[in-house]
């Protein structure tokens, strides 16, 4: 990701963030935990030239207002203070995919925002030649002959990295980096899904371990989308005095792979068709102009449940 596409993401989740605790403000007292995180988005959106900052806020508020009815909980009865916090990307690592918390203590409840700007990534997971990704992601090891399929491909990248070869010199990564890495991947997770639900724990590991909203601001048709993903039925609870304006279905997690093959003339992309409306694509690249030993995935969703709810939120 470059400095400045890093820098708008940012900047966007402290639109967000501060846009939310203007409007909870006007109906309870709320709170914003200004860690280091916060900091850094705050630094980001100060890179912002002010007509930039307006479509931010704008694009904001749409995501905000949905939330709010989606979310009675927020402004129902109570005198506890409401807290709003950034979360570091560590998290990110570790399982939880929510940016922005929204917290009550005095009921303990909390959800929280995925928040993305102009794009719909879910995650940028790493493939590396000491890195078990099965064990990373959902606690299966990886195969010794994993290993092996994997082993002459990163030799040969830490050949040219010591050359300190530029990517774009690579005589043909796609052919000899590219598609046997993926090849491998593929068959490793054909190998596991013979003993274990990976449609499921894979599914988990793309989006986390708690359910959680997704607003993505797209500036181009001057939208924001807020998607709900309500794996465990913790969101849109209904308040004692506020209602929700609608009532979010329980998306149900995959049980089986239905196919898993390379998306047609592509050597970079692998897509992955589950059941119960899954579907999402791998594609592989590099994550630096010189060659290193570790490639990054760039992973969409290109099909979802239609118990994934998804508000288109336009703005003038």
């Amino acid at each position: 990701m470059s400095v400045k596409s890093n820098n708008q993401g940012r900047a966007y989740e402290f639109a967000c963030l501060n846009t939310l605790h203007e409007e909870i403000s006007k109906y309870r007292v709320s709170k914003i935990e200004k860690n280091s995180t916060y900091e850094a988005a705050k630094r980001a959106w100060n890179t912002l030239e002010e007509s930039e900052k307006n479509i931010y806020r704008i694009s904001a508020l749409a995501g905000t207002n949905t939330i709010l009815e989606l979310e009675p909980l927020i402004l129902d009865d109570g005198d506890g203070e409401l807290e709003l916090k950034l979360q570091s990307d560590d998290n990110g690592q570790d399982g939880d995919v929510r940016d922005v918390l929204i917290i009550r203590k005095d009921i303990e409840w909390e959800i929280g925002i995925s928040v993305k700007h102009n794009h719909f990534a879910v995650k940028h997971s790493r493939l590396s030649k000491g890195l078990d990704f099965g064990k990373k992601w959902y606690g299966i090891e990886c195969s010794d002959k994993y290993w092996a399929d994997i082993k002459p491909i990163f030799n040969y990248l830490d050949i040219e990295k010591s050359k300190q070869t530029l990517w774009k010199d690579l005589p043909n990564k796609e052919d000899d980096v590219y598609m046997p890495l993926l090849i491998a991947f593929k068959e490793e997770l054909d190998r596991q899904n013979e003993f274990a639900n990976i449609a499921k724990m894979l599914v988990e590991y793309l989006l986390g371990e708690f359910d959680f909203y997704k607003i993505i601001g797209i500036d181009s048709t001057r939208t924001t989308q807020v998607q709900s993903y309500n794996l465990r039925g913790t969101l849109n609870q209904e308040g004692k005095k506020r209602k929700r304006s609608i009532k979010l279905p329980v998306a149900s997690l995959p049980t089986r792979i239905v196919s898993l093959e390379f998306k047609p003339d592509s050597n970079n992309t692998l897509e992955l068709y589950l059941d119960r409306g899954w579907q999402f694509t791998f594609r592989i690249h590099n994550a630096s102009s010189k060659v290193e030993s570790s490639l990054k995935f760039d992973v969409q969703i290109i099909g979802m449940p239609t118990s994934i709810v998804s508000i288109d939120c336009k703005w003038k």
